[in-house]
Protein backbone atom coordinates (compact mmCIF):
# COMPACT_ATOMS: atom_id res chain seq x y z
CA UNK A 1 0.00 0.00 0.00
CA UNK A 2 1.32 3.18 -0.60
CA UNK A 3 3.21 5.18 1.86
CA UNK A 4 1.85 8.61 1.16
CA UNK A 5 0.46 10.92 4.21
CA UNK A 6 -2.49 12.83 3.92
CA UNK A 7 -2.48 15.33 6.79
CA UNK A 8 -3.61 18.31 5.94
CA UNK A 9 -7.32 18.74 5.41
CA UNK A 10 -6.81 20.17 1.86
CA UNK A 11 -5.51 16.95 0.85
CA UNK A 12 -9.49 15.54 1.34
CA UNK A 13 -12.36 16.19 -1.29
CA UNK A 14 -15.01 15.37 0.72
CA UNK A 15 -15.93 15.41 4.29
CA UNK A 16 -18.26 14.19 6.68
CA UNK A 17 -18.94 14.85 10.50
CA UNK A 18 -19.41 12.42 13.13
CA UNK A 19 -20.43 13.50 17.37
CA UNK A 20 -17.91 11.59 19.30
CA UNK A 21 -19.95 9.02 21.63
CA UNK A 22 -19.31 8.84 25.14
CA UNK A 23 -18.75 5.05 24.48
CA UNK A 24 -16.06 5.75 22.27
CA UNK A 25 -13.61 6.61 25.05
CA UNK A 26 -10.91 4.35 26.41
CA UNK A 27 -9.99 4.16 30.10
CA UNK A 28 -6.90 6.34 29.01
CA UNK A 29 -9.95 9.32 28.08
CA UNK A 30 -9.39 9.40 24.41
CA UNK A 31 -11.09 7.74 22.10
CA UNK A 32 -10.42 3.95 21.06
CA UNK A 33 -7.79 3.44 18.45
CA UNK A 34 -10.53 0.59 17.15
CA UNK A 35 -12.96 3.34 16.84
CA UNK A 36 -11.23 5.40 14.65
CA UNK A 37 -12.21 2.07 11.44
CA UNK A 38 -15.66 2.77 12.76
CA UNK A 39 -15.08 6.74 11.46
CA UNK A 40 -13.35 5.82 8.15
CA UNK A 41 -16.37 3.10 7.20
CA UNK A 42 -18.96 5.09 8.23
CA UNK A 43 -17.75 8.09 6.45
CA UNK A 44 -17.42 6.24 2.94
CA UNK A 45 -20.44 4.22 3.16
CA UNK A 46 -22.19 7.72 3.53
CA UNK A 47 -20.46 9.25 0.37
CA UNK A 48 -21.88 6.17 -1.43
CA UNK A 49 -25.17 5.73 -0.42
CA UNK A 50 -25.49 9.54 -1.25
CA UNK A 51 -23.44 9.37 -4.56
CA UNK A 52 -24.86 6.06 -5.68
CA UNK A 53 -27.36 3.65 -5.97
CA UNK A 54 -25.95 1.33 -3.68
CA UNK A 55 -28.15 0.02 -1.44
CA UNK A 56 -26.33 -1.69 1.77
CA UNK A 57 -28.89 -4.32 2.38
CA UNK A 58 -29.76 -5.42 -1.02
CA UNK A 59 -27.58 -4.34 -3.92
CA UNK A 60 -25.88 -7.27 -6.13
CA UNK A 61 -22.72 -5.99 -6.19
CA UNK A 62 -20.98 -4.73 -2.63
CA UNK A 63 -17.83 -3.71 -1.64
CA UNK A 64 -15.64 -5.38 0.97
CA UNK A 65 -12.75 -3.87 2.84
CA UNK A 66 -9.46 -6.12 2.00
CA UNK A 67 -7.06 -3.55 3.82
CA UNK A 68 -7.44 -0.92 5.96
CA UNK A 69 -4.50 0.95 8.31
CA UNK A 70 -4.29 3.93 10.53
CA UNK A 71 -1.73 6.29 11.90
CA UNK A 72 -2.60 8.46 15.21
CA UNK A 73 -1.03 11.65 15.56
CA UNK A 74 -2.76 13.16 18.13
CA UNK A 75 -5.77 12.41 20.78
CA UNK A 76 -9.05 13.19 20.49
CA UNK A 77 -12.15 12.59 23.08
CA UNK A 78 -15.76 12.56 23.83
CA UNK A 79 -17.26 14.88 23.61
CA UNK A 80 -16.84 16.39 20.24
CA UNK A 81 -16.96 16.90 16.61
CA UNK A 82 -14.85 15.42 14.42
CA UNK A 83 -14.62 15.67 10.48
CA UNK A 84 -13.59 12.78 8.45
CA UNK A 85 -12.03 13.31 4.70
CA UNK A 86 -12.25 11.30 2.19
CA UNK A 87 -10.17 10.98 -1.48
CA UNK A 88 -9.84 8.41 -3.36
CA UNK A 89 -5.67 7.62 -3.82
CA UNK A 90 -5.96 5.00 -6.30
CA UNK A 91 -9.03 3.35 -8.52
CA UNK A 92 -8.37 -0.28 -10.19
CA UNK A 93 -11.09 -2.26 -12.12
CA UNK A 94 -12.81 -4.20 -8.91
CA UNK A 95 -11.20 -2.39 -6.18
CA UNK A 96 -10.36 1.55 -5.04
CA UNK A 97 -7.88 2.62 -2.17
CA UNK A 98 -9.08 5.55 -0.23
CA UNK A 99 -7.21 7.52 1.98
CA UNK A 100 -8.84 8.90 5.35
CA UNK A 101 -8.15 11.83 7.71
CA UNK A 102 -9.62 12.12 10.98
CA UNK A 103 -9.77 15.85 11.89
CA UNK A 104 -10.77 17.61 15.22
CA UNK A 105 -13.86 20.24 14.54
CA UNK A 106 -12.05 23.09 12.22
CA UNK A 107 -8.78 22.19 12.23
CA UNK A 108 -6.20 22.08 9.11
CA UNK A 109 -4.05 18.99 10.26
CA UNK A 110 -5.49 15.22 11.01
CA UNK A 111 -5.44 13.84 14.52
CA UNK A 112 -5.11 10.64 12.30
CA UNK A 113 -4.75 9.17 8.87
CA UNK A 114 -5.24 6.13 6.84
CA UNK A 115 -6.50 3.74 3.98
CA UNK A 116 -9.38 1.71 2.99
CA UNK A 117 -9.46 -0.95 0.48
CA UNK A 118 -12.65 -1.61 -1.04
CA UNK A 119 -12.81 -4.81 -3.31
CA UNK A 120 -15.88 -5.40 -5.16
CA UNK A 121 -17.35 -8.74 -5.08
CA UNK A 122 -20.66 -10.05 -6.73
CA UNK A 123 -22.64 -10.62 -2.96
CA UNK A 124 -24.23 -14.11 -3.97
CA UNK A 125 -21.47 -15.96 -5.70
CA UNK A 126 -18.53 -14.12 -3.28
CA UNK A 127 -16.46 -13.19 -6.24
CA UNK A 128 -14.73 -10.12 -7.85
CA UNK A 129 -16.38 -7.81 -10.21
CA UNK A 130 -15.67 -5.01 -11.62
CA UNK A 131 -16.76 -1.70 -9.73
CA UNK A 132 -20.38 -0.93 -11.45
CA UNK A 133 -20.27 2.18 -13.71
CA UNK A 134 -22.29 4.33 -11.24
CA UNK A 135 -20.26 3.98 -8.32
CA UNK A 136 -16.89 3.91 -11.00
CA UNK A 137 -18.18 7.75 -11.91
CA UNK A 138 -18.77 8.59 -8.30
CA UNK A 139 -15.40 7.52 -7.11
CA UNK A 140 -13.77 9.48 -9.84
CA UNK A 141 -15.43 12.87 -8.11
CA UNK A 142 -13.23 12.15 -5.46
CA UNK A 143 -9.83 11.01 -6.96
CA UNK A 144 -7.06 12.71 -5.85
Amino acid sequence: MSEEKLLNRSDYKCFYSISTRWTDNDIYGHINNITYYSYFDTAINQYLIENTSLNMKDSPIVGYVVHSNCNYLSGISYPGIIDVGIVVKKLGTTSVTYGIGVFKDRENRASAYGEFVHSFVNRSKKKSVPIPDNILKSLKQILK
